[in-house]
């Protein structure tokens, strides 16, 4: 049965659309605009130069009769340069204005007239239009040790025409400061925090850069989780939010991450708390690193980290709320045999003259963002050394990943549900999807099992009875009713949690200091237990030992101590005795409504502290919703399959909710007009892919999977397209995959593919390589396996690209 096209706002393309290349490996992140009709035919790709992504690279250091080596300066980026101010050599401190062109990789002083800044360091430096934007730091002579002072004055750099002018400006002025931070945003400066010379502030100014005659600083009243007062950090703005990372303030070095609401001037610290163990962690606490933001993410580097100065570039997404620590590419560091260590020795030349591609650690260095690469230049390094290094780092920026979303509207839209929990003793009832549910959870897969045995049971004993309705009509046509299973252990509001838990691998995050949703979370958590559920346990306890705060810890101990949760009932108690906090505590009137056990627990713990027990075992952290849901497509959902898919006649059973979640093309399709033999044929467009490519493509679906060879990818590239997918992340994948990873090995596959699917520039891809790489090729067995008409264009690239004395040599070859 043929699939039946789709019309009106769900139309789909089916055939290949170009994508705009560039000469980089890093794919573009472009979401689809559906309601596009025009497009192209013809895949176009790109091959070549490419940077590798993820890739650092060296490039030449600032020369000294250029610039001085230095740190705690600024650079900012302005086209194709990068531009240098300040910061201090060691001995004096700097003023001058150095100029780095990114495509000549070429240094030069930049031009100027006019009376520059003073010299200074750990001042800030923005760009605005055409302008570049120097505000307060540090001056005077550090040799000497005179005239040291902070300053608050404004100075802005003409990139046209090379002239420096300082701002005067009337009215009230920020309190002069270094090792701020400061950020560009509405056609403002925005200035926060920093050094003033006895103290660290946390305060915020602004001033409009855009009319310079009318121009005023105002202070900015801030709300919510204003982070402490500290210098020495950087900011970035993504998603018009401005980010605050780590830095010092006072004795104490944290490694807390705020954002801040431009429009409501609004502080929230983002919990690292609900990273599960053995997820990636923060960065350690740092100062004197750096911040940029590219995309949906902010990559941290270098800085001073508990006496250390590592080296590794840290990425958050700001979307998902995750760090991670990027590996830089296998060509970003110089690799050295063990035959050229043992010449170095022997020669006596330093290995660390043989300068590694990655920048090492250090601090008060500076960076800014070209296009999609970023640039570091400069800072201290070990021995308190002065660096004039620049380095290179490429992005990769292909869309995020859609998984947990596209799973969360399925739970939060109840399409295509086909079980109702019966709950607790009022029997709430609660719908579900049987394929999502038993992927990634034992023991309710087994109560599916029990309630879909009773069904058949009473089916085959003559019971009737009509489906059950779904609310909203979200009920595909179907002639099975609604599989009902009861769960008596469980209330529908910590279960809806549990089942939310199931779809996305998150719950919310409690309100701080609200009690009920603290006490919701411990029943989802003895709800994990008894599920077996150990992702969700962890998520629990470290919600729940976050949110304990001196207003809600009596309620959570004596809830703790009626549910026997001892783990959280233990966080409780050393949480009461603290010397800091018991003496607030058992003031409270909570205290004295406490039970009497209870109480004398907490008397006795605060006399006698029982030692403190350290386990070695590693924690259970459960499984991923993409583990278990690669599980589930690898043969362990295979019983719960509701939906055939053809492949060329060859059935292939799956999932229908699944489908739908990923795909709107068969959301559609089974909302209105589901084949009532339950099977559907597959194509992209007019082609049937290869078994390969169609397992690729449900990879991708079940489990957000992108990992395939290049000849899948031609086959796969207008597969989000037709079936739309929430973005283009496969595509992008598919681009880079084909653009990269065409070799010899591979090519004669991929120029079937290329033929099947009429992708042009990749077929005559792969008939210039197999010209030029020709006594490789004729040695490889698929060759005697192709179509008479692709050996014909073989052979017919051979007679235009070869000449006569080419083709004797290698008929000799032969």
């Amino acid at each position: 049965m043929c699939i039946p096209s789709i019309t009106g706002s769900e139309v789909l393309t089916h055939r290949l659309a170009t994508m705009t290349c560039k000469s980089t490996k890093v794919a573009p992140s472009v979401d689809f605009d559906h309601s596009c009709s025009d497009s192209v035919e013809y895949l176009t790709l790109n091959f070549g130069p490419f940077e590798t992504v993820h890739r650092w690279r060296r490039l030449p250091p600032c020369d000294e009769f250029v610039g001085a080596r230095r740190s705690k300066h600024t650079v900012v980026a302005y086209r194709d340069a990068i531009y240098v101010f300040g910061g201090d050599n060691g001995k004096n401190m700097l003023n001058d204005l150095l100029r780095f062109d990114v495509k000549d990789c070429s240094w030069c002083r930049a031009f100027t007239t006019g009376t520059p800044p003073a010299p200074r360091y750990h001042h800030s430096a923005v760009v605005y239009g055409s302008s570049m934007f120097v505000f307060g730091g540090y001056t005077g002579d550090i040799y000497s040790n005179s005239n040291l002072k902070n300053k608050n004055d404004l100075f802005e750099y003409k990139f046209a025409t090379g002239q420096w002018t300082e701002w005067k400006v009337d009215g009230s002025l920020p309190v002069a400061r270094s090792a701020h931070g400061a950020t560009v945003y509405s056609d403002k400066l925005w200035i926060f925090a920093g050094y003033d010379g006895n103290a660290r502030l946390n305060d915020m100014w602004t001033i409009s850069l855009q009319d310079r005659e009318h121009a005023c600083w105002e202070e900015i009243d801030q709300s919510g989780e204003i982070p402490p007062s500290c210098c020495n950090f950087p900011v970035a703005v993504c998603r018009d939010k401005m980010f605050v990372f780590s830095g010092q303030s006072g004795a104490k070095i944290t490694n807390n991450l705020f954002q801040f609401e431009f429009k409501g001037h609004m502080w929230t610290r983002i919990p690292t708390e609900h990273l599960l163990r053995g997820s990636p962690p923060p960065p350690q606490r740092r100062y004197g690193h750096t911040m940029v933001a590219f995309d949906r993410h902010l990559y941290v580097f270098g800085g001073a980290a508990d006496n250390t100065l590592p080296n590794e570039l840290h990425c958050y997404d700001v979307d998902s709320q995750t760090w991670e620590v990027i590996q830089p590419s296998l060509d970003s560091e110089f690799q050295l045999s063990e035959m050229w260590r043992i010449a170095c020795v022997f020669i006596k030349i330093p290995i660390k003259m043989l300068s590694p591609q990655m920048p090492s650690g250090r601090l008060f260095h500076a960076a800014a963002v070209i296009q999609d690469a970023m640039y570091i230049f400069g800072g201290t390094v070990d021995n308190n050394v002065r660096s004039g290094e620049m380095y290179r780092f490429q992005f990769s920026c292909y869309p995020k990943c859609t998984l947990h979303e596209d799973y969360g509207r399925l739970w939060e839209n109840r399409q295509f549900c086909d079980v109702e929990f019966i709950l607790g003793e009022r029997e709430e009832r609660v719908l579900g999807h049987i394929a999502i549910v038993t992927a990634r959870c034992q023991w309710l897969r087994k109560k599916i099992l029990q309630a879909r045995d009773r069904q058949r049971q009473e089916s085959d004993e003559g019971a009737t009875g009509g489906p059950r309705d779904i609310p909203g009509g979200s009920r595909p046509s179907s002639t099975q009713p609604l599989l009902e299973v009861s769960i008596r252990e469980a209330e529908a509001q910590p279960f809806e949690v549990l089942m939310q838990f199931l779809y996305t691998d998150k719950i919310q995050y409690p309100r701080r200091g609200h009690v009920q949703d603290v006490l919701l979370i411990m029943d989802v958590y003895k709800l994990a237990l008894s599920f077996k559920l150990s992702r969700l346990e962890q998520l629990c306890v470290q919600y729940i030992e976050a949110s304990v705060d001196l207003q809600n810890v009596l309620s959570v101990c004596e809830n703790a101590n009626k549910l026997q949760l001892d783990q959280l009932k233990e966080h409780c108690l050393n949480f009461v005795v603290k010397e800091s906090h018991f003496n607030q505590v058992i003031m409270t009137k909570e205290f004295e409504h406490l039970s009497t056990p209870l109480i004398v627990e907490i008397v006795r713990r605060k006399q006698q502290p029982p030692p403190r027990l350290y386990s070695d075992l590693p924690v259970d952290i459960g499984t991923s919703l993409v583990q278990d849901m690669k599980a589930y497509l690898e043969g362990g959902g295979l019983e719960f399959c509701d939906i055939i898919l053809l492949l060329d006649g060859h059935p292939r059973p799956a999932h229908k909710a699944i489908l739908a979640a990923r795909s709107s093309y068969f959301e559609a399709m089974f909302r209105s007009f589901m084949p009532e033999d339950g099977q559907v044929n597959i194509s992209i467009g007019e082609m049937v892919p290869s078994k390969q490519a169609f397992e690729s493509m449900l990879r991708y679906i079940y489990y957000g999977d992108v990992n395939m060879p290049p000849e899948d990818s031609l086959y796969l590239f207008a597969a989000p397209y037709y079936y739309g997918f929430s973005n283009n992340r496969l595509q992008a994948y598919c681009k880079q995959n084909l653009e990269m990873n065409v070799t010899v090995e591979n090519v004669l596959q991929i120029l079937e593919a290329a033929d099947k699917t009429q992708a042009l520039d990749m077929k005559k891809h792969c008939l210039h390589i197999i010209v030029h790489q020709f006594i490789k090729v004729s040695k490889l067995p698929n060759l005697r396996s192709l179509s008479q008409l692709l050996l014909l264009d073989i052979i017919e690239s051979l007679a235009t690209h070869i000449s006569d004395k080419q083709c004797a040599e290698m008929g000799s070859d032969i």
